[in-house]
């Protein structure tokens, strides 16, 4: 009864965190384990009590500031001197300006919000179809999540006793990189470039003058991700030195932020983080309904006697989290299925840093996929060109990120790589 009124929720679109509370609801009502709303409550308690999620407010605090105090515009004008001149030049801009803001923000969301409002206009002013514009913001936001400081990163380890943060940092960088790679093939293989198209409307600026704006701004990923990887501080501290480092530079450098200003900055960040930690604790407590009724020793079970390798087990997770990613926010699904399919790796021999990023990156697929894509609603949002224009100009991207998942899935090296030369 619960499990069905959970995913009856789920169909019928109520959000996750009401869907899950809605099926503990029933649950602590039939009374189908002793003490179930004490459980329930402590459970969901238990989700939040731990000191390393204080990094997500923080995080979502830093993207805020950093929207707030132009170091967007500055990301971009650094990466128009890099690649601008290049064939496609504006398009390759917004891959590699999604690059460098994955270093400082780390999410695919707050991305596509900053960098699309420069570039879905301008690349429309310059001849580029406006849905493509969408379409190509969106896909390379998904880059936001997998180079480091990531906030699934953080959530991931979280659920996984035992995966270093720091490790799983490393890991996606090369994932991350590859995936712009290529997008970026793809784009000057496939656009049909005019005059008009190839200038690049972003390079007013001098190219010294750019250059000289970008390092403060990318300063802020080399501090924050080095002092992890260091030892120096944890992620949650981390996090609190890019909040600072932010709004450093937004109020005493580039002086565009005024101090009235903060308490929205601050609100917007309590709202945008509070959704994430509402569904991380319903979640806690549904995992625990789960291992009640033992659903993950029993599909477990099932997996070992009828799956017998590891490609057909990766596979399987490629198509069941593409599957899932059109239904489940990235989140959501990671703390719901996470539990479940990190055992099934471990005991079939797979990496655990290599599932890990196996799991985000599929799940960042999710973002740019109808019907609940959070991404797609964004860059529409932004573009107005309507979402089945939008979903049309985003298929061919859909598929070259899920041929990027495919080399990463199967040649492992690409992942384990990094962190195995420094020692993770």
């Amino acid at each position: 009864m619960v499990f069905v009124l959970l995913i009856a929720g789920l169909l019928i679109g109520v959000p996750i965190a009401v869907a899950i509370i809605a099926a503990l609801l029933v649950f602590m009502a039939t009374g189908e384990a002793p003490y179930a709303m004490r459980i329930v409550a402590t459970e969901m308690f238990k989700g939040l009590n731990s000191f390393p999620l204080l990094a997500i407010p923080l995080f979502v605090l830093a993207g805020e500031v950093m929207n707030e105090s132009g170091i967007t515009g500055r990301i971009i004008g650094f990466a128009n001197v890099i690649v601008g001149r290049m064939r496609a030049g504006l398009a390759l801009v917004n891959i590699w300006a999604s690059v460098i803001f994955a270093g400082l923000s780390g999410s695919a969301v707050a991305d596509t919000s900053a960098i699309g409002r420069v570039f879905i206009p301008e690349m429309e002013k310059n001849g580029y179809d406006r849905a493509f514009s969408a379409a190509l913001t969106a896909a390379s936001s998904v880059i936001g999540p997998i180079i480091p400081p990531s906030i699934p990163v953080i959530i991931y380890a979280l659920i996984v006793s035992g995966v270093s943060v720091p490790a799983l940092f490393m890991a996606g960088v090369v994932p991350g990189i590859l995936l712009a790679i290529f997008l970026s093939i793809y784009v000057m293989l496939t656009v049909k470039v005019d005059a008009k198209m190839q200038q690049t409307a972003l390079n007013q600026t001098p190219a010294g003058k750019a250059l000289l704006a970008g390092i403060l701004p990318l300063l802020m990923p080399v501090f924050v991700v080095g002092s992890i990887l260091l030892g120096i501080v944890t992620p949650t501290e981390a996090a609190s030195f890019a909040v600072a480092y932010a709004l450093f530079l937004g109020v005493f450098v580039y002086r565009n932020i005024q101090i009235n200003r903060l308490p929205a900055l601050f609100r917007d960040a309590m709202r945008d983080s509070s959704i994430i930690l509402i569904i991380i604790a319903t979640v806690s407590a549904g995992n625990w309904l789960l291992t009640y009724n033992r659903v993950p020793n029993m599909l477990t079970d099932w997996v070992l006697t009828n799956v017998d390798s590891q490609t057909a087990f990766l596979l399987a997770v490629i198509v069941l989290f593409l599957l899932v990613g059109l239904f489940l926010e990235g989140i959501a699904a990671m703390l719901v299925l996470v539990p479940i399919l990190h055992p099934i790796a471990v005991s079939l021999g797979i990496d655990p840093i290599h599932f890990g990023i196996l799991v985000i990156f599929n799940l960042m697929i999710g973002l740019i996929t109808p019907p609940l894509g959070l991404c797609l609603f964004v860059a529409e949002g932004v573009a107005q060109v309507g979402m089945a224009r939008l979903i049309k100009a985003i298929m061919p991207f859909f598929f070259v990120e899920v041929l990027v998942l495919l080399i990463l899935t199967f040649v492992p090296q690409t992942v384990t790589f990094l962190p195995t030369i420094l020692g993770y």
